[in-house]
């Protein structure tokens, strides 16, 4: 079987290839039980919310907002990948590596 990052999505493959690596097992038992592309379509939409939701906590605690981005475009831009950044790695450890 092979996955398709379109059906599973990026966090999705991300977390296909940590079990890969680290789990086979469990990657050849959901497979045999057809769970595999189901779970990690469920992984996906997890992971990308919490993204979506850590972002918008950021950047408000920080102060990052649309007036920034209309005075300021280059240091909005800075901040925004700042804070993308440190919400992936949150996403990583707390979903896509456990």
């Amino acid at each position: 079987m092979n996955l398709n990052i379109g059906n599973i999505g990026v966090w999705g493959f991300r977390h296909y290839e940590f079990l890969k690596q680290n789990r086979p097992s469990t990657v050849g038992v959901m497979r045999m039980n057809g769970l595999l592309e189901g779970y990690l379509k469920e992984v996906n939409q997890e992971a990308t919310e919490m993204l979506e939701t850590l972002v918008r906590q950021y950047a408000k605690a920080e102060g990052v907002s649309e007036t920034l981005k209309r005075t300021d475009q280059l240091g909005w831009v800075q901040r925004m990948n700042n804070i993308r950044n440190r919400a992936e790695e949150v996403v990583l450890n707390e979903i896509i590596y456990r």
